[in-house]
């Protein structure tokens, strides 16, 4: 724990009666520790005089004692402290007063933390459970930091003016009396102690020492993090800094948008494994408040939290061990729990299990519960070396909790249709928390750059919760802007009211589930799977596009050369990524020629043949988990595989277009900006030419850019140059009759 309202080290406690009130602040225990030590350092001095007292020449003497620091500048360094004594102290003096001091500092201590004062020695001692010697060690060793005078008498004491740290040897013969006692106690500063195995102190090499010289001629420092511990400083170590900070405290855990269960749980098992190692495993889409849940917890036990990313963290190199023993060590200096985030950099590689282990390792030797946080379940059970784990999974929301996170991003705007925009938007995308508060924002952002004094709008919002999806479904799919409308769609009545009833099931799905209870009755195949059947051209993309403009869904068509790969597994990997993104947005899924990866499972001749029925097999039970829109293209129906299509909820087939459509068609792809020669006969072109609606897209596109060249309007003459090159494309007879 930081110390909080240290100052400087100086003056005496505040209170008229500190004999009766110990210690008012953490200054001044430090204050009479550093009075102590001066006794301490005034009874090495006289001893160290008494074992001189052979020289006859005083300059000898002198010169013996450190060359240029004179007795009587020691003793003006060690006036300020005061023996009851009208004449120089004896040994039996210093002694009996510093055992008096050491009593009289014991109490006021006692005093001060049964009035909940927080002073930094006694906390460092329980923290590393330092025994009082080795507390005053640390003193000795933090005196320099404090006061140069100390550089002055640890030289002096020390027979060498550039000695002017606190050596293993002279820290011994400050605290013992009596060569036996100095053997005992080496162990406490020794390179394998406690104190310099926990950090607490620091070797400094010598370089006036000659090479092979003994341990006890090492200097020893406080290592800096320490220093500012014992000071009251809760600056954290800067080597963390680029990882690892103390998070702000969280929100009251009733405030925290995850079901009552999952806060109830965290908080049970958090609480109960305090001061014990183990993890808790927070797991959920990004935005799932992980975190959040993680600071209200700590929040709850009266405790800050320390947030580790991990993904920061090179595992790799040699470095990073220490530093996640730096993380450790702040956690257990401010009283802190670690949460060490973004599991999932560690989780996909053989190559970071040994660093895996040695976080398990540190865990346990700082012997503290600590939260992890991730997207996907554990699966490196072996890399925590058997330490209590648990793992509560914090999924995306149900739809209450959801509407409540829009309401809260939604608080600052001021629209009077901010309720039903929060029910709407909360029934629509599946998102969590904390990506429903990055859409806002987004739609915020987007609203003030195209206008800086409109409203934000429903149309802002939309388009902010599709921009949360598209960063890893861009890598194995390509997102298609819909620019289509129903009126350009040309399809038979019947076709086009199905495409509609669609529709009508995404907008209507919340309602039919949620409200009127159908989800108790059905536990699985709750998303919208569809078949676009029919020849190349007749409208089963265009009809994707439309679809996605009305229901204002991103829509994704998935680029099956990218998804399907020849390696074992990759291929059901990159599925799940595509549903798991796909499901935060309620993206549309749109598979092209889908007959290439939905076609009908072969007989197994071979291992080949196996793991693509194991890959069409998993590819179906995606599609029944996910509960968007998946909209599956063939140009031949009876190529896909039954087992698909009996569980596809509308199978729509787009039929070669008649006349009628074929002018429809026509006309459709003819803007009314365009200049025209003369007036099209698009009702005799529909007749002539028994062509599908992609055709005739390219044949007046064509058309056009040949006017364009000539620099002349658009003339019957190159919609027939169009229908000739599009012939010609496709293998058919074309007569120059034909251009008659």
């Amino acid at each position: 724990m930081i110390i909080q309202g240290a100052s400087p080290i100086s003056g005496t406690a505040s209170s008229p009666h500190p004999e009766e009130t110990g210690y008012a602040r953490n200054a001044d225990h430090l204050a009479d520790e550093l009075r102590r030590l001066d006794l301490l350092i005034r009874h090495g001095v006289l001893t160290l005089r008494h074992g001189h007292e052979a020289f006859k020449d005083p300059e000898d003497a002198q010169s013996s004692m450190g060359l240029y620091i004179s007795d009587s500048h020691v003793d003006r360094l060690l006036a300020e402290e005061s023996v009851p004594s009208e004449n120089t102290p004896d040994l039996s003096e210093v002694s009996d007063h510093l055992e008096k001091m050491g009593q009289e500092i014991a109490r006021k201590v006692s005093a001060s933390l049964a009035r909940d004062i927080p002073l930094a020695l006694p906390l460092l001692a329980g923290l590393y459970d330092l025994s009082p010697i080795e507390i005053q060690a640390v003193i000795i060793c933090l005196a320099p930091e404090l006061d140069r005078k100390y550089d002055t008498l640890y030289a002096y004491l020390q027979d060498d003016i550039t000695r002017k740290r606190p050596s293993m040897d002279l820290i011994l013969s400050l605290l013992c009396r009596t060569p036996a006692q100095k053997w005992s106690l080496r162990a406490i500063v020794s390179r394998e102690s406690r104190l310099l195995q926990r950090g607490i102190l620091q070797p400094v090499e010598d370089p006036h020492s000659p090479s092979g010289a003994s341990d006890l001629a090492t200097f020893l420092r406080v290592d800096r993090r320490i220093t500012g511990f014992l000071l009251g400083h809760n600056a954290p170590d800067p080597r963390i800094n680029a990882f690892a900070r103390i998070e702000e405290q969280g929100d009251p855990i009733d405030r925290v948008l995850v079901p009552p269960h999952v806060k109830a749980r965290a908080l049970h098992l958090m609480g109960r494994q305090a001061g014990t190692p183990s993890v808790l495993y927070l797991h959920g889409p990004k935005g799932a408040e992980k975190r959040h849940l993680a600071r209200s917890v700590c929040r709850e036990l009266g405790c800050p939290m320390l947030r580790v990313d991990l993904s920061l963290v090179a595992p790799a190199t040699p470095e990073s061990d220490h530093l996640m023993w730096l993380a450790f060590r702040e956690g257990l200096l401010t009283g802190a729990l670690l949460l060490l985030d973004n599991v999932q950099a560690l989780l996909s590689s053989d190559e970071t299990l040994p660093f895996l282990k040695k976080v398990a390792q540190r865990i346990t030797e700082f012997a503290s519960p600590v939260f992890m946080a991730g997207e996907a379940p554990w699966t490196r059970e072996a890399a925590l070396e058997g330490l209590p784990f648990a793992s509560l999974a914090l999924p995306i929301p149900p739809v209450p909790l959801r509407e409540t996170a829009w309401q809260r991003a939604l608080e600052e705007n001021a629209s009077e249709n901010r309720e039903p925009w929060s029910a709407l938007l909360a029934r629509w995308f599946a998102l969590p928390p904390g990506q429903i508060r990055d859409a806002a924002r987004f739609a915020e952002m987007q609203s003030r750059m195209n206008s800086p004094e409109a409203p934000l709008t429903l149309p802002d919002l939309f388009a902010g919760c599709r921009q949360q999806s598209g960063d890893r479904l861009a890598a194995l799919s390509v997102h298609v802007k819909p620019g289509s409308s129903w009126d350009d769609l040309v399809l038979p009545k019947e076709k086009t009211a199905l495409l509609h009833e669609i529709c009508a099931q995404v907008k209507h799905k919340e309602r039919v589930f949620s409200d009127w209870g159908f989800d108790t009755r059905v536990h699985s195949g709750k998303g919208l799977s569809v078949l676009f059947s029919g020849p190349p051209g007749t409208g089963k993309t265009m009809a994707a596009q439309v679809i996605a403009r009305d229901l204002q869904l991103s829509l994704y068509k998935i680029d099956l050369s990218g998804v399907v790969s020849k390696y074992i597994g990759e291929t059901e990997k990159n599925l799940a990524t595509i549903f798991r993104e796909a499901e935060k947005s309620h993206a549309i899924l749109f598979f092209d020629e889908a007959d290439a990866i939905f076609g009908k499972r072969t007989e197994l001749k071979d291992a080949h043949d196996r793991y693509a029925n194991i890959e069409t097999s998993y590819l179906l039970q995606k599609m029944e988990e996910y509960e968007g829109v998946v909209i599956l293209a063939s140009n031949f129906r009876s190529n896909m595989d039954e087992a698909f299509t009996r569980r596809l909820r509308f199978i729509v087939e787009f039929p070669f277009p008649d006349a009628g459509l074929r002018e429809k068609i026509w006309r459709n792809h003819v803007p009314e900006s365009a200049p025209l020669a003369e007036p099209l006969d698009f009702e005799g072109l529909a007749r002539r030419f028994e062509v599908s609606g992609g055709t005739i897209k390219n044949i007046v596109l064509n058309s056009a850019f040949l006017a364009a060249e000539a620099d002349e309007a658009i003339a019957t003459r190159h919609i027939l140059h169009g229908v000739r090159r599009e012939f010609e494309k496709m293998g058919k007879l074309w007569t120059d009759e034909a251009e008659q």
